[in-house]
């Protein structure tokens, strides 16, 4: 997750590695725990109690039995490419782990950008690997598991702000990401934890913009929840690691939090500049002497009502959280619903934040909507909970009032089948009719409305159920 790339969080700037990590190793080695990295589920079949999992585990190209993560293939590789983890700012060899704490610690080769696989020579990382763990043969595993749950905890995308371009990005040298500047401050990044510019000077000036995809009918109207307050965060780093001027442009505050209020006063008083108003445009060309060399930030300071212009050497987009890009993919897989803004539905917000509609599946983290840290791990915790309630009851109690298909009147059309949203209903192949699992059924009608042969009822929603409890009414 993004969390591992953090430098520290807020408010009380603890290090992010040094929270994360050791509960990684804990996963990693606990003896109940099966660990499945570089893997992806490809089917998903079954219900509650019941759930069958195909996992697909790509190949490595590295045998895990044999590696003892010394990392000597890793050095030796002549193959280099923009690092994921280090969002781009770093590089990366074909044969890597994403970050030294990695669980595992075993590398992996991108055989898309491996010289073996693209040209058919090369394997140095064979040649120098003293346990012989390299294997170019290695191919792909289907993996299938039985499982009573599911806790889908996919993450977020980080919000990409070229689209934006009028704040210049990937056009001007220093215009980065607030996800860029993390890594460039972490101590463990590509510059060791030094804020520089793209010529490699330290900067005297940085501006700092708020809700860069968020809360913009253009992209996305939600606000992101984090933005402020990591922006804030980074302003107190720039200001511990330099003595640049910081200035960060908001549209509101939004210290929500415990401690966060506290934080923004602390930050206030560090000297970080605070100018309500959202900038218009990020520019180059100067109009005076002392812009020359700078970018410059052409803004509407909505508390005093004035066009201003601010030149600065640095510029950071305090950038959207936004679904993953297969996040459709994945509620199709898990026959899940979406909210209008992309992420993963809840049944209620206020009586079952955890629970999707599909009983026995549950999400946690940002995969459902933008939160903090301690936010994800009170709701990771509450799903767990949740996952944990249910199978110590050892069984599950169903929806009484489900469907039920009258099979001597059933043509096999399967018009109920397309209708239901739950994935309820089944096409007996032998028989030629239609079979409601009532695990699954939650008794909405659709089906029943949907049947062109007027084969399906609801049990206790008979017209002779309904009819006598009319009567009962008006004696």
């Amino acid at each position: 997750g993004h969390m591992a790339q953090l430098d520290k969080t807020f408010p009380t700037l603890d290090c992010s590695a040094c929270i994360l990590t050791p509960k990684m190793t804990m996963v990693g080695s606990h003896p109940y725990i099966e660990l499945m990295t570089y893997s992806e589920v490809e089917e998903v079949s079954g219900y509650i109690g019941n759930f069958k999992v195909k996992i697909k585990k790509r190949a490595r190209c590295v045998d895990e039995d044999k590696c003892t993560g010394c990392g000597l293939c890793q050095t030796k590789c002549p193959s280099k490419v923009d690092s994921e983890f280090d969002a781009g700012i770093g590089k990366r060899k074909a044969i890597y782990t994403p970050f030294p704490q990695a669980v595992p610690n075993i590398p992996v080769i991108d055989k898309e950008h491996c010289i073996y696989f693209l040209k058919g020579k090369c394997r140095l990382c064979e040649k120098i690997c003293e346990a012989k763990a390299i294997d170019f043969e290695q191919e792909d595993q289907i993996i299938e598991v039985e499982v009573g749950s599911i806790i889908l905890a996919t993450g977020f995308n980080v919000f990409d702000p070229t689209p934006i371009y009028q704040y210049g990005y990937k056009r001007f040298d220093n215009v980065i990401t607030s996800l860029e500047f993390e890594r460039m401050v972490n101590s463990a990044g590509p510059t060791d934890g030094e804020i520089v510019l793209k010529d490699g000077s330290h900067p005297e000036s940085i501006g700092i913009i708020h809700c860069v995809g968020s809360r913009d009918e253009k992209y996305h109207e939600y606000c992101s929840r984090v933005c402020c307050m990591y922006s804030m965060k980074l302003a107190h780093l720039i200001k511990e690691h330099t003595e640049a001027e910081v200035y960060e442009f908001y549209i509101d505050i939004r210290s929500f939090g415990k401690g966060f209020e506290e934080f923004y006063n602390r930050v206030l008083n560090e000297g970080t500049i605070f100018i309500r108003g959202r900038p218009a445009e990020i520019t180059n060309i100067a109009e005076k002497p002392e812009e020359e060399g700078n970018l410059i930030i052409q803004f509407e300071d909505t508390l005093i009502g004035r066009q201003r212009r601010l030149p600065v050497d640095m510029i950071i987009l305090s950038v959207a959280l936004e679904p993953q890009p297969d996040a459709e993919a994945v509620a199709r897989l898990f026959n899940i619903s979406r909210s209008a803004d992309g992420f993963f539905l809840e049944r209620h917000p206020k009586l079952d934040p955890v629970a999707t509609m599909t009983d026995g599946i549950f999400v946690a983290g940002c995969c459902q909507s933008p939160k903090d840290i301690p936010d994800t791990v009170a709701q990771a915790s509450a799903a767990a909970a949740e996952a944990l309630a249910m199978i110590s009851k050892g069984r599950v109690e169903i929806e009484a009032a489900t469907a039920v298909i009258n099979e001597s009147i059933c043509s096999g059309c399967q018009t109920c089948k397309l209708v239901c949203p739950f994935g309820a209903i089944s096409f007996e192949e032998e028989k030629e009719v239609c079979r409601v699992n009532e695990a699954l059924c939650k008794g909405c009608g659709a089906c029943v409305s949907g049947c062109p042969s007027d084969a399906i009822s609801l049990n206790h929603f008979t017209n002779e159920q309904i009819v006598a409890q009319m009567e009962g009414m008006l004696v």
